[in-house]
């Protein structure tokens, strides 16, 4: 793997960063990893309005709080696209203020809900697809799927090599080695 320092790999973490010093070289590599696919892999950025219009599609299905909207954009771009909090929450306000939504309280969580106003606009709109839904958002979740399971697996193999016993151990390489065997045979397919 080009470009990662692995020597010492299954060595100490420097000390003064936090972590147990048996396995902590691993968990370096693994961070390495991680950020190597972070930079190469990073999804482009949703346009600006996209928020908007992915609030308004959600809630034209069903009523829904603000983490179930991040959640389901989530969950429907394939993981690619994440709003944060400091988007979703001041993009409700602003459809409420414009009335294209209403909220109701209960047990001290807010749900959202459109007006007859925001049905119209949802209506208005129909021949737009939702931003999860682009080409551009298709293709940034297959690109980013793998190198993010990529990364899982690494995870799970340094906390294997950090906590597992010996033979733990042994069985997690044999694992490694029959899936790098599945994944090079998947290139030799024709």
């Amino acid at each position: 793997m080009n470009g990662f320092d692995f020597g010492g790999a299954f060595g100490a973490r420097p000390s003064g960063q936090g972590s147990s010093p048996a396995g902590g070289g691993i968990w370096d590599a693994v961070d390495q990893l991680r950020e190597a696919f972070e930079q190469r892999f990073t999804p482009p950025r949703m346009a600006r309005g996209d928020v908007r219009a992915a609030v308004l599609s959600l809630l034209a299905e069903k009523p829904m709080h603000g983490y179930q909207i991040i959640h389901e954009i989530e969950e429907r771009s394939g993981g690619s696209w994440k709003p944060s909090p400091g988007s979703v929450y001041p993009t409700l306000q602003l459809l409420a203020d414009e009335g294209l939504i209403s909220a109701t309280e209960s047990a001290g969580r807010k749900t959202y809900s459109l007006t007859d106003a925001g049905r119209e606009a949802v209506d208005a709109s129909e021949e737009r697809s939702a931003p999860w839904e682009s080409p551009g958002a298709r293709e940034a979740a297959r690109a980013t799927a793998l190198p993010k399971a990529g990364a899982k697996l690494a995870q799970a193999a340094a906390q294997v090599a950090s906590s597992g016993s010996p033979e733990q151990v042994q069985q997690a390489v044999d694992v490694l080695d029959e899936a790098r065997r599945k994944l090079f045979s998947i290139l030799a397919q024709d």
